[in-house]
């Protein structure tokens, strides 16, 4: 039995990876990427290696094992058809009969265009009759603290979200509940909704910023069609512009808001404060 993690380069698929290491055997990880150059470090520690793409469905012939619980991180290609990018993958663990499949999706009450592929996925994840768990990801602090500039730069940060508030927490929390699915037992055929277990709003975001820094940081609250505009001129492809202006949209709304706990219950520990996160960015 390997537990296997597909998309083990992207950035919680490394998290993935180096908290399973804290809890198994290296033999029993399975690391599915497609460049086996950037898991060398992986492969150092007695990873098991496979190359595999979401575009190509025979490379995923004979990859996965009966009694193999596995993570299907979603891919990040908004433009080549997701849900049939994930299918490959399911299709796959049916016919080799996996134990777990357990899939990073979106929370149930977010109606933005991203959530489409999300649940998609979990139509086809469903009709399978494989053991499942849906891993409904929330927000990333991440998504924000890692590009801080245009915000220190211009004193400002500029979001389409109204007073709308966000239950935000780091990859790595999310990480560790996929961990204590993949490695616990009692998860077959589970739906969790995961968010941080403090949710702020970004007038409170730029106040953090503002007592990190040192620099005065307001929020400019903008419309949506405004917000657009302002992502296109950065050099933003439409389709990603699209996708980041509804969920701004839908953060007005209210619909990142997860209040169920479900993700300090399968850590076993609070949530990272965005406080932290934005504390680690300013550092460098």
């Amino acid at each position: 039995m390997s537990i296997v993690v597909t998309g083990a380069t992207g950035h919680l698929g490394r998290h993935v990876v180096e908290q399973l290491l804290e809890k198994v055997p290296a033999e029993q990880i399975t690391a599915v990427v497609r460049d086996e150059a950037k898991v060398a470090d992986f492969a150092a520690r007695g990873v098991r290696i496979a190359v595999a793409d979401y575009n190509a469905p025979e490379t995923f012939d004979d990859l996965f094992a009966a009694g193999d619980k596995v993570l299907l991180i979603s891919g990040s290609e908004f433009d080549k058809g997701r849900v049939q990018q994930h299918t490959v993958v399911i299709e796959a663990a049916k016919a080799a009969g996996v134990a777990l499949l357990a899939y990073t999706s979106a929370p149930n009450s977010l109606t933005a265009a991203l959530a489409d592929d999300h649940r998609g996925t979990e139509k086809v994840l469903l009709a399978s009759g494989l053991p499942y768990s849906l891993l409904r990801n929330g927000w990333y602090h991440e998504n924000y603290t890692e590009n801080l500039a245009p915000a220190l730069e211009h004193g400002a940060v500029v979001q389409a979200a109204g007073d709308g508030r966000v239950s935000s927490a780091s990859r790595a929390d999310y990480a560790a509940a996929a961990v204590a699915v993949l490695t616990g037992e009692g998860h077959e055929n589970t739906a969790y909704e995961l968010g941080g277990d403090e949710a702020w709003s970004f007038a409170e975001y730029a106040a953090e910023l503002s007592r990190q820094t040192g620099q005065e940081i307001v929020y400019s609250p903008v419309s949506v069609e405004a917000y657009s505009g302002i992502l296109a001129g950065a050099g933003l492809p439409g389709p990603f512009v699209a996708i980041l202006a509804g969920v701004d949209a839908s953060i007005e709304k209210g619909e990142l808001v997860v209040a169920t706990g479900d993700l300090s219950r399968l850590t076993g520990r609070p949530t990272t404060p965005l406080a932290d996160a934005i504390a680690a960015a300013v550092k460098g």
